[in-house]
This record gives C-alpha cells, structure tokens and sequence, in this order.
C-alpha cells in the first residue's frame, strides 16, 4: 500500500479525530466556570433548626456489645446459649482436656432473671499421678474477636463464685495463646467463704499490650468451681460511665444536637419475644437477662440498656430520643385491642427518664446514680411500621395516652408526610432513605415542595447504599453532602437528620456502609463521617439564600451559613460546595448585604474532602486517605474566586470582622449594608 495519503483520506482521518477528541474531552477535567451569589442581607437570614444534626445508634455491627459498651467479656453471664442447659457457652473455650477437667451449665445461679451458671469439675490436682499441667486448667474468653488490653492501664474484673471446697484460681490478662502475662491476680478462699455465691472484684494493671488478648480462669486444684456473671472492664471509660472513649470522642467531635436510640429494627425484632424490653436492662448489670437480637442475629448481654443510652445522651450534651416497640415486630403483631400493656410500659420507661426520683420508676433511676430527671423530649412511636395493620391503631392509642400524661413530649409517627400530610396526629414523621448516589444527591431538593404546614421532618436514617457504597466510598459522601445541603435549606421543615448506621465492628459486618469502622483496638472515620463532621456547626446556625450560576448545575450545589466558633468568640460565612462533577470549578463568589469589609483579610480557610477516585476508601492500612483538608484562604473576601476540585466537597470559613450583632437568643445576624 502507497504511503502517501489521499487529500480525502487525511480530512477524514482529521474530522474523525477531533470527533473521538471531542467525544472524550467531556469525560476529563475541563476548567469550567460558575457564580455563587450570597445574599448575607437580614432580610435572606432564616434559622436553621438548633436540633438538626445529631446521630443514631443501633445495635447492629456489635455497635454496643463489643464496641461503644466498654465490657471486654462476650457472653459474661453464660446466658447466651439458651435457658436450657447443657448450653453452647460460646466464646468460652477450655484449657485443658477431658482427662482434667469437665466443663458444663446448669441453673444454679443465684440470679432470677439468668439462672445459668457455668460448673468447672476440676479431675486433676496439684500433685500426685494426675497433676495439672503447667498453668493449670480452666477456661478462657477472647472477648469480641479479642480483647485490648494496655501497659498501664487498670482493668477491674468482677465475677461470682461458688465451691464446695477450698480454691485457688488465678485470673489473668494473657496474649490470644495463653503465653503473654499482661496481668495477674488469685483469688484464695476457704470453702465456708464460697460455699455461697461470692461477688469478687479485682483491680489489674497491664504489664504489657496486645490488642488480641483474653480473660483466663484457671486452677491446679482439684474440685468442682461454679462461676458466673464474668465481666473485666477498663477503669478508664467515657467520663467513667463504662463508654469506650476513642469511639465515643467521635461522637462528640460531630457535636451531636440528639442521640436517637436504641434502633431501629432491634427495637422491633423479628419477633415480640425478640424485641429491646426497656425494663429487662436496667438494674445492677449482673441482674440483667440479656437477650438475643433475632434481626441483626448476634446475644447481648444489655450491659448497654436504657439508663446507658440516657447517659450516654447527657455525655455528649445531645437530647435523647427514645424509640419504643409498639406492639409490632416484622412478624407479629399486638392487636389494638390488646396494645395497653405495652401503652403503660412505654410511659412507665418516660417515668424512668424523667420522672421524680419518688416517683415509682424514677425511684429506680435515681437508685442506678442518676436521682435528677433525664432531659427526655422525644419518643418515636414504632420503627418503619408504617404499612403494618395494626400500626395506626395502635400508634394513636400510644400518642392519645402520651399526650395526656407528659403534654410537652414531642411524638413521632412511622408515617412520611413530605409528600402528602398525614391522616393522624403528629408532632414529626420519620423519613428512611437508602439509596445510589445519584438518586441521594438528587434528592437535595425533596423537601422543596413539602407543606409548611403540620409536623416537621425526622429524616432518622439516610445513606447512600449499593454498588455506589461500597463499604463508605467518597461517591457516597459527596451524594449525601449534596442531599444535607438540601436538608439545610429546607431546615424550616426538617427538624433533625442522622446518618445510619453509625458503627460497625469490621469483624460482625452485617450493614454497607457504616460511619465509623472499629475493631478491639483502632478505628476510623468512612468518608461519610468526614461529611457529617463538616455540617457540625449547621444546628442553630443561620442560612442565607444563595444563587448558583452553572451550566452544570446538576452536579453543583451549594449554601451560606453564618456560625459562632465557641472557642474563640469568632463569627463565620461557612459557604459549602459539593461538586459530584468530573470537572475543575472555578468559582466566583460575591457575597452582598454586609457592610463593607466585613470580611477579615486573613483568618479565613478553605477545607476540603476528595481523594483520587471516587470509589476511594478509608481503611485500617490508610485512616486517612480520604478526610478533609484545610488550608488558609488567601483571597478572602466579598467579591473572589475559589478553585473548587472535581468530585469534591469544600467548606469556606470566612472570618467575619465586627459586623456581627450577637441576638439575645444566641444567634448570630449579620447587619445589613446602608446601601
């Protein structure tokens, strides 16, 4: 073939190029232009709810037992196997074998409401023919996929003993093998001193550290020991109320106006029989039965029970919001009819929170360490129970007795009324999303047509899910950065929102994705955390109207806030942009209403949150491969441009000079210019 090309053959081959050129140019980053117009005039000025972000929390993911609940034993009380005996005693395992010790349950425990007890039938001795092996036998457990112990830290472990003879057994922190001494200690007692059941507590400090430890029991002295009830704990806790603190601070650094909880479908269970029973996890911990969560299918022990959630809501300054069963499971239900026994036990668990610490149930709050009343505002009636048969029937006999007894609680129905008002009384409904990314970040704008009229928006739970997710994906934060900055706008409807679910301990990974991801001994914060913690100033904020100008607009959103830093005094424009676009943003921003030179020159800072694929994720290897990034704002000002990078989310802080007027409400107002 000739080389030489014909004057056709090349036009062709020129127009087919800039064909594929062009073609491909709309897929690569190409600078493109945009105005944000800020109106920071009072006249623009709304409120944004005080209560409008804050987090949920459900027993899924062991998010409580295992993880934000301290107690490092699985299965203290030996109750996880059923009430009948022989059971499975799953995570205990023994150490030894059949020729020196025999391990089994019965009921002889001296617990009403957890009659299994563990009996260890010791065959060998510390002498003779038949003596224990080096270290002696007994049993051990591992915890929640191990246990963390630290050098220098005190842990107390507490368990109940029974004999009819003599013992010495020694309890002792070890490595997962049973080499490493972390910590030690025995206890020695005369078989009158346990021929009863005996409570013993003991302080160990950690001679070493290993994430992956466990708990030993164990004896070189033959004889049958009863144990029960094992529990080993940190004594450095959350404010020493027994709350993990690594796992709590994160919590607290989102600054969390509410604290919903305890689920969520653990509240319901797949079954009644299988539901969280308030009054079956208060009291002393030993006392409590436990039980197994049928939906997400792991036992707790309810060491984390309904005092712990109230508590741990005052920890973090965040109003609790308690949701009860109401008669209805995902398999069963209560017929109305019938529903008043559960009536009465929800307002006796309002008692619990807030009653008197005469009064019958406030009695037994104050008797826990807690005699002042709990500062409980909301309930919800039921979880996504909505098209269940008896739901309403049963909701208004909860809402209309509730009303009556404690007028001022806010009550929250099953029922979404963002599209359409409800047919019964409300002062929320709860709205559940769970999406693709797409479907999320254009859900920005849902509530732009809600009524204004009626009960407010409880949007409870919401997350980008799917393929889109993967287990906590930038794609997935910036789809729902887009959507809270739709909930921002539209915050004279929505009351309060919380992302879900909140925890999970990456060896029990039942949900995709999670905010926080943790095992016995570290953690990290899913690029869904990071956007959460980028809205943390939002509640009780003030926003203002804002024009985007974008030939892209579908994949641009952005808002203006004013907010006081309560650390320095200092007052902030917090202007944020998600761009779910492939292309650079160059972003000119006028910000009009202010007087003249209201913003500082210097102070200002721009972070931001993106990463180099959209798939990309946090991990224990990379904590912090995608977290936002702050750096100052040079250009500051009414009028300037900002580079806004693709597939990202950007936070302007821009200091705002004496043009602040501070109302007696504690909210922020921005004076107008004299123009």
């Amino acid at each position: 073939m000739d080389s030489c090309k014909s004057p056709h053959i090349v036009l062709l081959l020129y127009l087919l190029l800039c064909f594929f050129y062009h073609c491909f140019a709309i897929g690569v980053d190409t600078d493109q232009t945009a105005n944000l117009l800020v109106d920071a005039s009072q006249a623009s000025a709304r409120p944004i709810s005080d209560t409008l972000f804050g987090i949920f929390f459900e027993e899924i993911n062991h998010a409580g037992a295992g993880g934000v609940w301290a107690e490092l034993v699985s299965n203290r009380g030996f109750e996880a196997g059923g009430p009948n005996t022989p059971s499975n005693i799953d995570p205990w395992a023994i150490i030894g074998n059949e020729s020196s010790l025999i391990v089994s349950t019965d009921r002889s425990s001296c617990f009403d409401r957890n009659k299994v007890a563990l009996r260890m039938e010791v065959l060998c001795d510390s002498e003779g023919a038949n003596s224990c092996p080096a270290g002696g036998v007994g049993i051990y457990n591992p915890g929640f996929w191990g246990m963390n112990i630290e050098k220098g830290k005190t842990y107390s472990v507490a368990l109940y003993v029974r004999s009819s003879g003599s013992i010495n057994v020694s309890l002792s922190l070890t490595g997962l093998d049973g080499l490493q001494k972390l910590a030690a200690a025995n206890i020695i007692a005369s078989g009158s001193e346990v021929s009863n059941w005996t409570k013993f507590q003991i302080q160990m400090e950690a001679q070493g550290t290993n994430p992956n430890s466990r708990l030993q029991l164990t004896t070189n002295s033959k004889g049958v020991i009863w144990f029960d009830q094992v529990s080993a704990i940190p004594l450095d806790t959350h404010k020493g109320h027994g709350f993990r603190k690594d796992l709590v601070q994160m919590l607290a650094d989102l600054k969390p106006r509410f604290f919903r909880f305890p689920g969520g479908c653990f509240v319901e269970g797949e079954w009644l029989r299988n539901a969280f029973r308030w009054k079956e996890t208060i009291g002393p911990w030993e006392e409590r039965p436990g039980h197994f969560g049928d939906v997400w299918m792991y036992w707790t022990d309810d060491g984390l029970g309904y005092f712990e959630f109230l508590q741990l809501s005052e920890d973090l300054g965040a109003l609790p919001i308690w949701v009860f069963n109401n008669g209805i499971s995902h398999n069963d239900q209560v017929d109305t009819s019938n529903v008043l026994p559960f009536v009465q036990e929800a307002l006796d668990g309002i008692e619990f929170a807030r009653g008197s610490p005469n009064s019958t149930w406030g009695s037994l709050r104050a008797k826990m360490g807690h005699p002042e009343p709990f500062d409980l505002r909301y309930v919800a009636i039921g979880n996504e129970d909505c098209q269940k048969t008896n739901y309403l029937g049963n909701y208004l006999k909860f809402y209309s007795a509730i009303r009556k007894a404690y007028p001022d609680i806010k009550m929250i129905s099953n029922c979404d009324g963002s599209s359409q008002k409800l047919d019964h009384p409300a002062d929320m409904y709860d709205f559940h999303i769970y999406t693709s990314s797409s479907d999320l970040f254009s859900m920005a704008n849902h509530f732009d047509h809600t009524s204004r009229d009626g009960p407010k928006a409880f949007v409870s739970e919401y997350a980008v899910t799917g393929k889109d997710a993967g287990t906590g994906s930038l794609l997935a934060a910036l789809a729902e950065a887009g959507f809270l900055i739709g909930l921002e706008k539209n915050s004279d409807v929505v009351e309060m929102a919380s992302y879900a679910p909140l925890f999970v301990n990456t060896h029990d990974r039942r949900w995709n994705p999670d905010a926080i991801v943790f095992d016995s001994a570290q953690l990290y914060g899913t690029p869904s955390y990071w956007v959460q913690s980028l809205f943390n100033e939002s509640s009780g904020a003030t926003i203002y109207n804002t024009t985007l100008q974008t030939n892209s607009s579908t994949s641009l959103l952005a808002s203006a806030i004013s907010w006081k830093n309560s650390e320095n005094e200092n007052t902030y424009l917090r202007i944020k942009v998600v761009n779910l676009g492939t292309n650079t943003v160059n972003l000119k921003v006028s910000v009009n209403g202010l007087e003249p030179n209201s913003i500082s020159p210097s102070g200002s800072t721009k972070t931001v949150l993106t990463s180099n694929n959209l798939m990309d994720e946090n991990s224990f290897n990379e904590p912090k491969k995608v977290i936002p990034k702050q750096s100052l704002l040079e250009s500051a000002g009414e009028e300037m441009e900002v580079v806004i990078s693709p597939q990202s989310f950007t936070s302007i802080d821009l200091l705002l000079e004496s043009s602040l007027n501070v109302g007696t409400d504690g909210a922020d107002s921005l004076f107008v210019s004299s123009m």
